[in-house]
């Protein structure tokens, strides 16, 4: 099923067929969050955030065989590569469009894809979703980051649409070989 994008917002149109399952329109909100990013239209993508979203990406380490719970740091004790709200978020976005970022100097060209989309949780305020993610970077010629994992997203149903509540990303790799991490995942 194909939604309409509005250029405005860039949210697809109320009208889904009666037949679209909470499955394809949680895959299609994904697929326009990606294309937003892709297409750098941050404005839009900071629309489809909650004013209290929680975006966090803890950092991965080498665990030992009997401490698996040790392999991502914890929410709010240890360190994270991103534990933000709306409010960084959108100092993030300034700073980009802003043209004086040094990292996003020329601004990198991004391919976010989504896949393995599952709701393990539905109520009618929250709905929860696990997914995996590849993330394909490159800036300049020889610059070229791909970051793979996974992601747990917590969706607030709107009238409309969905809201992004909460995401946290947990990275495959525990080094990061890159000069800088200034993307959205």
């Amino acid at each position: 099923m194909s939604a309409q994008v509005t250029e405005t917002v860039g949210r697809p149109a109320a009208s889904y067929s009666s037949g679209a399952t909470l499955k394809q329109r949680v895959e299609d909100f994904l697929a326009l969050e990606g294309e937003l990013l892709d297409e750098r239209k941050f404005d839009a993508w900071l629309d489809l955030l909650d004013e209290d979203v929680h975006y966090w990406m803890p950092l991965v380490r080498n665990f030992e065989f009997s401490r698996p719970q040790d392999e991502y740091s914890e929410q709010g004790v240890g360190a994270a590569w991103f534990d933000e709200g709306k409010a960084t978020l959108r100092q993030r976005v300034m700073q980009i469009q802003g043209g004086d970022h040094w990292a996003e100097e020329p601004l990198s060209r991004t391919t976010h894809i989504t896949t393995n989309i599952r709701i393990v949780e539905a109520t009618d305020t929250e709905i929860t979703v696990k997914s995996r993610f590849l993330l394909y970077v490159n800036r300049r010629e020889e610059e070229v980051r791909i970051f793979v994992g996974k992601r747990i997203d917590v969706l607030r149903p709107t009238e409309n649409n969905f809201l992004l509540k909460k995401r946290s990303i947990f990275l495959d790799q525990t080094k990061m070989l890159f000069k800088n991490l200034s993307n959205f995942f």
